[in-house]
């Protein structure tokens, strides 16, 4: 995805939001991939985006100077030649591959990102609709509503919370079953996956996938 030049020149010099949203939610266009990033409060909302964006934005922010001071300073620094700021350049890199913890280390010790936080999130919802009793009784067809209305009013990406609640305001929770409820479930992932350019999943199989598993006992 591109964005115009205007686009990109405004959104190099700054981390402020383009659209000011409530409690301090907003929209960043970031001038690197054209993605829009959703903010908190001047900052990448860590749940809402993926680790290296997160981390990318967050050094942007906290490099950023008013240009007051930034001016001031260019003036009274001397010239650097060429060479040392080539230097500076690769030191700065080859620091920060140091200091890198794996991706094993940062899925166990750190945060979860948007990915981690939406594939542990689906495992769950996924499984609990395939556990769902073939004939619920009343009290579990409300207490089931309740959660997924619960859910979407308190997942942490809020980018994906409201996107979330109007899927579910155009199409009804459904609860009357396990089938109805797991093909419910997976119309409103396929939503999603189809949002981010990745391939739709065969709702036919949804119980081989979190309930059964696969025909050819692999996974027994």
């Amino acid at each position: 995805m591109a964005v115009d030049a205007a686009t990109a020149s405004e959104a190099k010099e700054t981390l402020k939001p383009h659209d000011n949203g409530k409690d301090g939610l907003s929209i960043y266009i970031d001038p690197v991939t054209g993605q829009k990033i959703p903010m908190r409060d001047g900052k990448p909302c860590r749940t809402c985006v993926d680790m290296k964006t997160w981390k990318r934005l967050g050094k942007v922010a906290a490099a950023k100077t008013p240009e007051q001071t930034a001016s001031t300073a260019k003036e009274s620094e001397p010239k650097e030649s060429s060479n040392n700021k080539a230097e500076a350049i690769a030191s700065s890199a080859n620091e920060d591959k140091a200091t890198t913890p794996s991706a094993e280390w940062q899925r166990k010790n750190c945060p979860p990102d948007v990915e981690a936080l939406g594939s542990s999130t689906w495992t769950l919802l996924h499984t609990m609709a395939a556990y769902y009793p073939e004939r619920p009784a009343p009290s579990q067809m409300d207490t089931m509503k309740m959660f997924f209305e619960g859910f979407a009013q308190h997942y942490p990406c809020w980018f994906c919370k409201d996107d979330f609640q109007k899927s579910v305001a155009a199409n009804p929770i459904q609860v009357g079953s396990r089938k109805k409820l797991s093909q419910w479930l997976c119309e409103r992932h396929n939503e999603v996956n189809e949002k981010l350019g990745k391939p739709k999943f065969d709702c036919s199989k949804v119980f081989e996938r979190w309930l059964e598993g696969p025909p050819n006992g692999k996974c027994d």
